[in-house]
């Protein structure tokens, strides 16, 4: 952690004030700057502490009751005991990991790709950028509508392009399907690997954000010297872009799977568990239990068991982060150096093992999928290595280009083709949804889907209350985090290592340990069916990770231009306001945008928070047109088109500072 250091006292010294000694005493004890360090942390501790470590402490105590009609009974230990012998839980607890693994595995593998894709080209790629970034940005709720319809096993686009085109009975052929059509999300054998797809295809575009940021922190002329020691394509592919890559890449993949894991909103929307408990991760479990079941105790038991096993996991990639990596300590041994190399790969080869054994049928289609993705890249790869050696100039240009772009209508195809349906079932009438005639251009074009969407819903005022919440408990956030950062970042105190983990820590607590006793809070605040139970409850999840980004960033800032306003006579508050905050707007508004997103496609505060239509959000408020096997696909379209267009301008305007934030910040080791 970078320190300010402080500025050069006048050569004429005042007398010390009475009491001076006792406050040098206190600065030795607490730090240097103690006191500006509680000015700026105190909102942010304020708030992790009512709203976040005060709930988990109250579902400590509900998880050792249980409950006999109105009244709640103290067990001790028995909800835990009873843990080790629920069949539903180790469902969940290996479904969770399941999921979690087989997404982080082709997120990586095509984030990376696509990452590369982009970095190589000169024209277009803030444009493709964006359009990659479209399924990030799009709420969780319209891509849990759009994909349940593509993938319906009758009506779904999906089986019907595929049995027109004669690969969805080649799949059942080759065994890939049990049977055609194929029931995506309602065949048990199909539904975890089709809500991985689903999953893969949102966490896609922020992987590869992130990943051609670390690229273009890769000095150049690392790839020069690679490439005139006689590196191939390949060497410097392995010895120069992922070292490269190894801080951004271990960021991304923590972050990403403490969403993965803690998921309930895709699941739920999708498949809601099912079929059976195919699909029901461990949230869902807890959340089956306490809301569904009324057993408070073992819903809080569920979730406080997976809590240290998640807060582990993060905070040994924080220290691993924070320690330099890219060379061993000098006085580690040789073997000691050999076994730090060969660890990654120790870890991979158990990962793949438990895979392998926790789920044969989805593992085998992976590898599939995988090895067919790695002969298809290396074909192409040989093929454009021998024209290039047989062609010269233009016609080698040519052959490359022709490549990439191939490669990049594949991967823009798979990202734009399910919002490119969402957007031509809003013009489509309500005859040509229900007859599926010409399912991929509407005739003729119509707005009645909108007209019906705003006169028999009240869907105006579910988007004025997103709007409000949204930009409310983002500038809670926003300037919280970044009070909180600046102070992480760059003041003395004692305690600021254990604070960062607590924060982080706090992040990666999944809602379904919140909601029930910030629940029982809000009863007893009056605060319940009203956009107020939102407001203060959001900052629990946007706040922590902000103030983590900030962190980064702000910590990125050279100090020197700090120590020189401090010489020139400014104070601490001074200095952060004229010389720190100016500088820090890309990473500020790459918060705001992380911090927005996430209110705006929040589900599971909102739907358990607001009962009441007039204060729903746009995401519950969607989910409630949904009724029984009455699925309005028209207006449900119209929605989520609207519902996207907002957060898809805001990240088009605000794109290149996203980048250059996560660049300048969250990237950095």
């Amino acid at each position: 952690m970078t320190a300010v250091r402080p500025a050069p006292t006048p050569a004429t010294k005042a007398p010390s004030p009475p009491g001076s000694g006792s406050l040098t005493k206190v600065q030795r004890r607490l730090g240097r700057d103690w006191r500006l360090a509680a000015l700026f942390l105190a909102p942010t501790a304020l708030l992790v502490g009512g709203l976040v470590l005060l709930p988990i402490a109250r579902s400590v105590v509900t998880s050792t009751t249980e409950r006999h009609g109105p009244d709640s009974v103290f067990v001790g230990l028995d909800n835990y005991l009873a843990l080790a012998s629920d069949e539903q839980f180790r469902t969940g607890v290996l479904n969770s990991f399941v999921f979690t693994a087989y997404a982080e595995v082709f997120k990586v593998v095509l984030g990376l790709s696509a990452a590369l894709l982009l970095h190589h080209r000169r024209r277009g790629r803030s444009v493709l950028a964006g359009l990659l970034l479209l399924p990030w940005v799009v709420p969780t709720v319209v891509t849990a509508f759009s994909w349940r319809s593509l993938l319906d096993p009758i009506f779904g686009s999906v089986n019907m392009l595929l049995t027109s085109s004669g690969i969805g009975p080649l799949l059942a052929d080759l065994r890939l399907v049990d049977t055609w059509p194929a029931g995506w999300l309602s065949d048990p054998s199909l539904a975890m690997p089709s809500v991985i797809l689903v999953n893969v295809w949102k966490g896609v575009p922020f992987f590869t954000v992130a990943f051609l940021a670390g690229l273009k922190a890769i000095p150049a002329d690392q790839y020069e010297a690679a490439t005139v020691d006689g590196a191939s394509p390949w060497q410097r592919f392995v010895h120069v872009t992922l070292p490269g890559l190894r801080h951004v890449m271990t960021v991304t993949v923590t972050l990403s799977s403490i969403w993965t894991f803690n998921n309930f909103d895709l699941i739920w929307l999708l498949t809601q568990g099912g079929p059976g408990d195919a699909t029901a991760p461990y949230v869902l479990v807890a959340y089956t239990k306490a809301i569904l079941q009324l057993q408070y105790g073992a819903g809080a038991a569920v979730t406080l068991v997976m809590v240290p096993v998640v807060g582990a996991l993060v905070f040994v990639l924080v220290r691993l982060l924070r320690r330099d990596t890219d060379a061993a300590p000098p006085q580690w041994t040789e073997k000691a150096r050999k076994t730090r190399k060969a660890l990654p790969w120790v870890i991979a080869a158990a990962v793949t093992g438990l895979l392998a054994w926790a789920s044969p049928h989805i593992f085998w289609k992976a590898a599939v999928v995988l090895a067919a993705m790695a002969l298809v890249v290396a074909a192409v790869g040989r093929v454009v290595t021998a024209l290039r050696s047989w062609g010269r100039g233009r016609a080698s240009s040519v052959v490359s280009g022709l490549g990439s772009a191939l490669a990049l209508a594949g991967l823009l195809l798979f990202v734009l083709g399910p919002l490119y349906w969402i957007v031509v079932t809003a013009f489509k009438t309500e005859g040509q949804i229900v007859m599926h005639d010409q399912d991929l251009w509407p005739t003729p074009w119509t707005t009645q889907q909108f007209t019906d969407l705003f006169t028999t819903k009240p869907f105006g005022r579910w988007y004025l209350n997103t709007v409000l919440v949204s930009a409310a408990s983002t500038a809670v956030a926003l300037v919280f985090a970044a009070l909180a950062g600046y102070a992480l970042a760059r003041l003395r105190f004692r305690g600021a290592q254990g604070f960062t983990v607590t924060v982080l820590l706090t992040y990666v607590m999944p809602g379904a340990l919140l909601f029930i006793p910030l629940y029982q809070l809000l009863i007893g605040a009056r605060l319940t069916d009203s956009l107020w139970s939102l407001v203060l409850t959001y900052p629990t999840f946007t706040l922590p990770f902000a103030t983590w980004l900030l962190t980064g960033y702000f910590s990125s800032i050279p100090v020197e231009l700090e120590e020189a306003a401090l010489v020139d006579g400014c104070t601490r508050l001074q200095a952060f306001g004229r010389v720190v905050l100016p500088l820090a707007k890309p990473g500020l508004l790459a918060v705001a945008l992380f911090t927005l997103t996430n209110a705006w496609n929040e589900f599971l505060f909102a739907f358990v928070f607001i009962t009441k239509d007039e204060y729903k959000t746009l995401p519950v408020g969607m989910q409630s047109m949904i009724i029984g096997d009455v699925v309005p696909q028209g207006q449900l379209a119209a929605a989520s088109l609207l519902v996207s267009i907002p957060v898809v301008v805001m990240y088009a305007f605000g794109q290149r500072f996203l980048t250059e934030g996560l660049t300048a910040g969250a990237v950095k080791g």
